[in-house]
């Protein structure tokens, strides 16, 4: 039904660079030291553009509230750990790739000294103080909710050429015929950790051939370091842990449990676990909270105690980032990603090794996603799209565009809202997965079924409006959900919630197409089962497009209500309103692209288009961004 694309190095910034927040008078006029960085300088310079010092790590520790930090075109391999942050949104510091310059860092070193073992099979012995405190070929992978598939995994990878390889279970296998992709294996002894790896055709010693030597690439050693600009880099190959809800969650890149963060416009890919972290701190209770929801609740106790609340974490902002490549999550946050906004961001190629499981995997895997924007990200060939997870409340997930999702699209599980999906493309054979009360959905457009949970025993929280402050516990009874205007298309399925429902559920204005499946609650859907959308996901050189056959007429057919604050009403068990962030009411008034809609009568799905007929509808420009491979 649809096409496949290549997403390495595009960005579907078009909107998403439209509705861009744009920065204060205060924010512009704001200007400190800029320090240069360039793999011909020397830390022993002063960071002037004639002097520019080496290491990023060297700037970072004279960089004060206020100073740019700009990174000039290489490769840097190293951790950056701000020790600092900004004073105030106006007032950050920000790290920066040259203009027009790819600025690499990675969390990798170049190996040399392959020797052959037999055909295509090397080994290399690598010293161990290289690795120095950390070395990922002895780390294993462990924690709460981790399945390791009976056998052990480590941090670490081997790449050629930017590709990784795929560790395996034994030696025996390595020295096996190569398989796809190739197979490493390593040994950790006293003074060196030997490698074999499969290299088919190539001398690696004659290719870029790396492995993993850091855990995080640009991630702070402290919490607390607050409003860090991280803009245009390509950050890669760190040998992240697994990251539970329950523990320490170390990504790739990630603010470490501080405020105000902006990573924009950079290409993050090649994590053993996960790309992004806006989640949670570490202390001694990490990984002890397996299965079980009352460990979760401690966890937010202590958080509490640890500084969450709405003056001191989250509001970070992450955009317009290309990420791939992670076999747990694209983007995770357990309580950190707070108040934050996520947009025009591309995901694609998570957990597609899939070699270990668990939960908390997903192209974006957020608990407490209170007042979250998740908007115009587009979300393809991962294992599971979105997971919301515990006290979705203010959340909003809005014009996203999903694709080729293994498990569903969107999974919301145990939140009592109130939360909105709105005018999102689910396009994968499952699009949702609820287990949730409290949330609406309006003018989305569903190809796929529904996963429905009729209970859910575990006593979940909701809390005071846009806040931390947890207010009571409740279990998760099936409804109070909303859907108003959505069309439902090939598999689309509301069905599941034809049977009674403990809490009532409000449906009006959905259109069911040929394929599709209604629910015998909604008092009078439009029903159309020859009606063949022939839906097509298209990439051309200048964006992405839906084609679809619409129909004038299913404006008439049904008068359909625009989506308000007072059409949702309360959501039931945290008796809140449906409103936004800033405590003002939702009007659902403009469509997928931003054009205006019939405030008297909206035209159902994502688009304003009461034209009908074949159209062909442009979702995302791509956008160049930091080159990738992989």
């Amino acid at each position: 039904m649809f096409s496949r694309r290549s997403f390495l190095g595009a960005l579907p910034a078009l909107y998403s660079f439209i509705r861009m927040p744009r920065l204060s008078a205060a924010a512009m006029a704001k200007s400190g030291r800029e320090y240069h960085v360039s793999t011909a300088g020397n830390d022993k310079h002063d960071g002037s553009s004639s002097r520019p010092l080496r290491t990023i790590s060297a700037a970072a520790a004279r960089a004060n509230p206020g100073d740019t930090i700009t990174v000039h075109a290489g490769t840097y391999r190293e951790r950056v750990s701000p020790p600092r942050g900004g004073a105030s949104d106006a007032n950050r510091i920000v790290y920066q790739a040259a203009p027009g310059e790819r600025v690499v860092i990675t969390g990798a070193e170049v190996i040399k000294g392959w020797a052959r073992v037999k055909d295509d099979v090397w080994k290399v012995a690598v010293p161990n103080h290289l690795f120095g405190s950390f070395n990922p070929y002895n780390d294993v992978i462990h924690g709460d909710w981790f399945d390791p598939m009976g056998r052990v995994h480590h941090t670490g990878a081997v790449y050629l050429n930017g590709d990784w390889f795929v560790e395996a279970a034994a030696l025996d296998s390595v020295l096996q015929t190569p398989a796809d992709p190739p197979l490493w294996f390593a040994q950790v002894e006293s003074d060196n950790t030997t490698i074999w790896a499969q290299f088919k055709g190539v001398d690696p010693n004659q290719q870029l051939t790396e492995i993993n030597v850091r855990q995080t690439v640009c991630y702070p050693e402290k919490t607390g370091i607050d409003y860090i600009t991280v803009r245009g880099f390509d950050l890669c190959q760190a040998a992240t842990p697994w990251a539970p809800p329950t523990a320490e969650q170390i990504g790739i890149i990630g603010p470490h449990w501080s405020k105000g963060w902006i990573i924009e416009n950079n290409s993050i890919h090649h994590s053993i676990c996960c790309g992004v972290s806006l989640g949670k701190y570490g202390d001694q209770w990490d990984n002890t909270s397996a299965n079980s929801a009352e460990g979760y609740v401690k966890t937010i106790e202590r958080a509490r105690q640890s500084g969450w609340s709405k003056e001191k974490i989250g509001h970070h902002i992450v955009r317009n980032n290309t990420i791939s490549h992670c076999e747990q999550t694209g983007i995770v946050g357990s309580l950190g990603s707070v108040f934050s906004t996520v947009t025009g961001n591309t995901i694609h190629d998570i957990h597609v090794l899939r070699q270990f499981s668990g939960a908390e995997i997903a192209g974006i895997k957020f608990h407490a996603a209170i007042d979250v924007e998740i908007s115009h990200n587009y979300i393809d060939r991962t294992y599971r799209g979105i997971w919301l997870d515990w006290m979705a409340q203010g959340t909003h997930v809005s014009g996203n565009l999903f694709h080729d999702s293994q498990s569903e699209d969107l999974f919301v599980e145990v939140d009592h809202g109130p939360f909105i999906v709105d005018h999102n493309l689910f396009l994968s054979k499952k699009s949702l997965h609820i287990n949730s009360q409290g949330g609406a959905y309006a003018h989305n457009l569903f190809c796929g079924g529904l996963g429905l949970n009729r209970f859910d025993s575990r006593m979940t929280p909701y809390m005071q409006p846009h806040s931390t402050q947890v207010v009571g516990y409740h279990d998760n009874p099936c409804g109070d959900m909303r859907f108003f205007n959505n069309v439902f298309a090939q598999g689309g399925d509301l069905s599941p919630y034809s049977a009674a429902t403990p809490l009532p559920m409000q449906l009006a204005g959905n259109v069911f197409l040929k394929g599709a499946q209604p629910c015998s609650q909604e008092a009078n859907p439009l029903l159309l089962p020859q009606f063949d959308p022939n839906i097509q996901l298209i990439e051309k050189s200048d964006g992405y497009y839906l084609e679809i056959t619409l129909d004038g007429a299913w404006a008439a057919a049904r008068r359909r209500k625009l989506v308000t604050s007072d059409l949702l009403d309360l959501a039931l068990i945290p008796k809140l309103p449906f409103e936004r962030a800033d405590g003002t009411p939702v009007r659902l008034d403009t469509d997928f692209n931003g054009a205006k809609r019939d405030r008297e009568n909206p035209f159902p799905g994502p688009f304003e288009r009461p034209d009908g007929g074949r159209i062909l509808i442009r979702l995302f420009a791509p956008t160049a961004g930091p080159e990738t491979t992989g």
